[in-house]
């Protein structure tokens, strides 16, 4: 177009600036450490498909990944366990919750090559064998879950509150699932479900 730029321009042009653009604030608390750098990856040696290997569940397996792959893509993609949901993609849903050492964080925020040594726990991971844990086990009593969609995640930032404070008040348990968005408005009953498992422990 004479005296102006294409469209091709204009998108080059605006490209690093809606790169930059902020992440939702409960996204950046739920990431966490876990989410490494990873700009300008593609200008590494290291820009294609790399086998790593990367503890899950107890179990340390080998699987190949694309630098620009997710956490929560190698889990339901190579390592098969589907149990983590990608709901938004962008680190604002929190359906893709799982721990890394402990904490929770956003897998879809996570590069898998970020992970490291670090050990991940995904919700198939938090039962016993057939023997659910307590949060399961409430979830299911308290009618917590409707589609499912929304649960693993809000499952496993539950128990590791839990893990880290055994008795939680009503607050405290609403401000850990704040970042969970859950679509069937099941929310009031996930947290008398956390707070049950609460009282049961103190009892």
């Amino acid at each position: 177009m004479a005296g102006g730029i294409t469209r091709r321009e204009f998108l080059k042009g605006t490209g690093g600036a809606l790169a930059g653009a902020a992440l939702p604030a409960g996204a950046s608390r739920a990431a966490g450490s876990a989410a490494g750098p990873s700009a300008a990856r593609e200008e590494t040696p290291h820009s294609g498909p790399r086998e790593i290997l990367i503890e899950v569940n107890g179990v340390r397996r080998a699987v190949t990944v694309e630098p620009q792959m997710t956490l929560a893509d190698a889990l339901r993609g190579p390592l098969d366990l589907m149990g983590t949901k990608i709901g938004c993609d962008r680190g604002a849903c929190a359906a893709c919750t799982v721990w890394i050492d402990r904490v929770p964080v956003l897998a879809c925020m996570t590069l898998a090559l970020d992970v490291g040594a670090r050990k991940v726990v995904t919700i198939e991971g938090l039962a016993q064998g057939e023997a659910l844990h307590p949060v399961q086990e409430a979830f299911v009593a308290h009618d917590a879950m409707q589609c499912g969609f929304c649960t693993p995640g809000m499952v496993m930032t539950s128990a590791a509150l839990l893990e880290a404070n055994p008795h939680p008040s009503a607050a405290e348990v609403k401000a850990a699932l704040a970042g969970h968005l859950c679509r069937c408005g099941s929310t009031p009953h996930a947290i008398e479900a956390v707070l049950d498992v609460a009282r049961a422990a103190k009892g």
